[in-house]
């Protein structure tokens, strides 16, 4: 087997910060190569430079044992690398079609034919498996995520790359949609093509890779062959210790009744009824459309509801946004973190003391020294990967991001705090301290409702768990009895209605 890309001694600093320290890795032809690592690992640095977006301080790559420099995006392309983004861009006034063939577009002259235009692209998205979730003539705006993602796909493909980098690309599909994913990245394994896939989700790993690299704070620090290794060594691997008590719980009775809904209703939700409690963490379970999110939203006052009440410690809220929701004490997370809960061109402290603005002015001016305390301290106890509280958001990776959002929360102290997938995208570091917040908090007695994808998790985290299915909350379990197999027993549509 011969190596597609060879890289020597790579190494990249921003600001002091080494991002990369001396990499070398090899990534052969017929080969899927995953890659591990925590955030701030160096991963994205390493792609980053393999897109030709960053030019390394030291080292080579070689592809077919021949040194390439990258000047650019466009370079890197053309001799055969793609990157395909975990937040794809697409243009939003323009057709998937368009989408597909952007920088490319079949023409005669000066002009492209949107004719042909669909129909290479509905050929090419038949051809690779994708023809019953993408029609060409969609537009942008209209997609979803998981849509959005298998144009930036597409892209790629229609380039016959010699090297294709997958960063996080099931963040956003449906188990279906994985599947196929996956038979695409064996098919063009087979037909040669160097393979390097970037994720969290261990059980990804074992499924699509034959090799796996490990990077920890720049460097690379193993290689295994899946068939010679397991999860608890790449964990190691990737963090440096074992993390058995990951999901470690103080388990709570729970206080008084903090949020209470009753027969809350809208288009996305009906005859939704439920409690959290002080100290108590409760997980909302279901399927991928089941209406976790919008249930989070509409709780918040992000959607109206068109029946039905919300109250906090007894007293009836009336939410017309979620401003409101944020003086009734109320903190929310989203799952989009980045197009709604980051303001990513401004700055850490920005980020953290955004919601307690008010707290820390006098006569309406800030008071900068109290905001860069509060700051500090928050960046300290969440642990948050950054040169300075002074760094824009947007340099941050995934992981460190979404420790910025909760301590936001943590700074302003609410009493419902509201978390929708907050480990996604976030390595297995990442989320051994996400949890432990989140188990300090209830213990501390605040109310936390946890909505998540990761049945691990829900059961890791729960008090109790609340399975919902087309928009309704259709099956209650206590942490006691709360298995994979329970849970989604109840979140598998059936033909008899289940009871609560």
């Amino acid at each position: 087997m011969s190596a597609a890309i060879s890289i020597t001694g790579l190494a990249k600093s921003f600001t002091g910060v080494r991002a990369l320290r001396g990499v070398d890795l090899e990534v052969n032809s017929s080969e899927v190569l995953a890659l591990l690592g925590e955030n701030g690992a160096g991963k994205s640095t390493l792609l980053k430079i393999l897109s030709g977006d960053y030019a390394p301080d030291q080292g080579t790559i070689a592809l077919d044992s021949e040194i390439v420099t990258f000047r650019s995006s466009i370079e890197s392309r053309r001799q055969g690398i793609r990157i395909i983004a975990q937040e794809p861009e697409i243009i939003k006034d323009v057709s998937v079609a368009e989408n597909i063939f952007v920088g490319s577009l079949p023409s005669r002259g000066m002009l492209f034919s949107a004719e042909a235009v669909h129909t290479a692209a509905a050929e090419a998205l038949e051809r690779f498996g994708f023809g019953a979730v993408l029609k060409p003539e969609a537009l942008g705006s209209t997609l979803s995520p998981a849509q959005r993602q298998i144009v930036e796909i597409m892209r790629a493909l229609i380039d016959n790359p010699k090297v294709i980098a997958f960063d996080e690309p099931t963040s956003s599909l449906t188990e279906h949609e994985v599947q196929a994913l996956f038979a695409l990245i064996r098919r063009l394994r087979d037909d040669g093509v160097a393979i390097i896939y970037v994720s969290h989700r261990m059980h990804e790993i074992f499924e699509i890779a034959d090799r796996v690299a490990v990077l920890r704070d720049g460097s690379l620090v193993g290689v295994r062959k899946l068939a010679e290794t397991d999860e608890r060594e790449l964990v190691r691997l990737m963090v440096g210790r074992d993390l058995d008590a990951i999901f470690e719980r103080t388990r709570n009775v729970g206080g008084d009744v903090v949020l209470e809904v009753k027969s809350l209703g809208n288009e996305f939700v009906s005859d939704i009824n439920l409690e959290v409690r002080a100290g108590e963490v409760v997980a909302i379970a279901g399927l991928i459309g089941a209406g976790r999110s919008e249930l989070a939203r509409t709780i918040v006052g992000d959607l109206p509801h068109s029946v039905g009440t919300v109250s906090m410690n007894g007293t009836q809220l009336t939410l017309r946004s979620p401003r409101d929701s944020v003086r009734a004490g109320i903190g929310f997370a989203p799952e989009e973190r980045k197009a709604q809960a980051l303001l990513m061109k401004r700055t850490v402290r920005d980020n953290v003391s955004l919601v307690i603005l008010e707290t820390i002015s006098r006569f309406g001016v800030v008071r900068r020294r109290e905001e860069r305390m509060i700051a500090q301290n928050l960046v300290d106890r969440m642990r948050v990967r950054t040169p300075t509280i002074e760094t824009e958001v947007k340099n941050l990776s995934g992981g460190n991001q979404q420790k910025v959002v909760l301590g936001r929360w943590l700074a302003s102290r609410p009493q419902l705090l509201i978390l929708d997938e907050p480990t996604r995208g976030v390595d297995v570091g990442a989320k051994s301290e996400i949890y432990a917040t989140i188990d300090q908090l209830a213990s501390e007695g605040m109310a936390v409702l946890v909505i998540s994808s990761e049945l691990p998790e829900v059961i890791g985290l729960a008090d109790r768990i609340l399975v919902m299915q087309g928009g309704q909350i259709v099956g209650e379990l206590p942490h006691s009895d709360a298995t994979e197999e329970a849970v989604l027993s109840i979140a598998l549509p059936t033909t008899e209605p289940k009871e609560r």
